[in-house]
């Protein structure tokens, strides 16, 4: 059987065929991440930070049933502008084929279509991964389980101290994959630079993750690599502030009954609203900055590929 591949803009199938640095993009960051304009102002911004970089951005989303890698930027507007559009992860992509429909692409379907198209490496905000009370709810993002079959590289600024961080690593470490922290022993927790947990591993510099990025993939282990960049410290929010504006948040959401997909997307627009904007600049700041490293990862993988044939 045939796979599938997403239909690429030709400045990435042009970068593909030669072998250069190409960086996926997700597009929920778009359609439900931030509030327009910020969203769109916020997809050009990372597309330009890849590209001051080094390398090639692919923003990943689904238009009108049609899978797409590299988007123009007038199909970026409209995606940040439109209603109703869909929340796909990896098991929905089929659905929103059939019925023509657009899609942001969560963490999980970006690997996925990423994979297919022949990129592997991927930038985000963080991932997603098990939520607090899992052990009665069983609420555990798909992401963790895509980590765990897909061969993508994700670099992100660890996973969001509303989830169980502890449970989350656990869960990455039965999936078989590696955990990378950027230049720190502490895993990240989005917001903040630290989470009180330690990563699997420190490397310092884009060239040893690539390097190590290449070496797991011809070990054959079949499973991505979770690189934890930091926030940057200027834009990192402190713990007390940020863990008590979640709290309220995520007791707010239980209240309400709001949960499954719904539940992410509103935390982040209350969080948002209850720092006074304050979550929303750091999540701008750190995509950029998981942008630029990804771009100098793709940097040094392609070179590592060229050299090696």
């Amino acid at each position: 059987m045939t796979l599938l591949r997403p239909k690429l803009s030709r400045e990435v199938q042009e970068a593909l065929a030669a072998g250069g640095p190409v960086v996926a993009l997700e597009s929920t960051i778009i359609t439900h991440g931030m509030p327009y304009p910020a969203n769109v102002e916020t997809a050009l911004a990372v597309e330009a930070v890849v590209r001051e970089n080094g390398a090639v951005p692919a923003t990943i989303a689904v238009v009108e049933g049609e899978l797409r890698a590299g988007l123009e930027r007038d199909e970026l507007e409209a995606l940040a502008q439109a209603k109703g559009i869909v929340k796909a992860s990896g098991r929905d992509l089929a659905v929103a084929m059939v019925r023509k429909a657009s899609a942001g692409t969560t963490v999980s379907a970006t690997m996925l279509l990423a994979d297919l198209a022949g990129i592997e490496i991927f930038a985000t905000g963080g991932v997603g991964g098990v939520h607090r009370g899992a052990e009665q709810t069983f609420d555990i993002s798909a992401d963790l389980t895509e980590l765990g079959r897909t061969k993508t590289a994700v670099v992100c600024a660890g996973v969001k101290s509303i989830l169980d961080i502890a449970k989350t690593l656990e869960y990455l470490e039965t999936q078989r994959v590696p955990v990378i922290a950027y230049g720190t022993e502490d895993f990240p927790a989005f917001f903040t630079r630290t989470s009180g947990y330690k990563a699997d591993h420190r490397l310092d510099t884009p060239e040893e993750i690539a390097e190590a990025m290449h070496l797991h993939h011809r070990l054959g282990t079949g499973t991505g690599l979770l690189i934890a960049n930091p926030i940057p410290q200027n834009a990192a929010l402190t713990a007390d502030f940020i863990d008590g504006t979640i709290a309220d948040a995520v007791r707010e959401a239980e209240q309400r009954g709001i949960g499954r997909k719904e539940l992410t997307p509103f935390l982040l627009s209350r969080i948002n609203e209850l720092s006074n904007g304050e979550s929303l600049k750091a999540n701008i700041a750190l995509v950029k900055n998981n942008a630029a490293l990804a771009a100098r990862m793709a940097v040094a993988y392609a070179a590592i590929k060229k050299a090696n044939g």
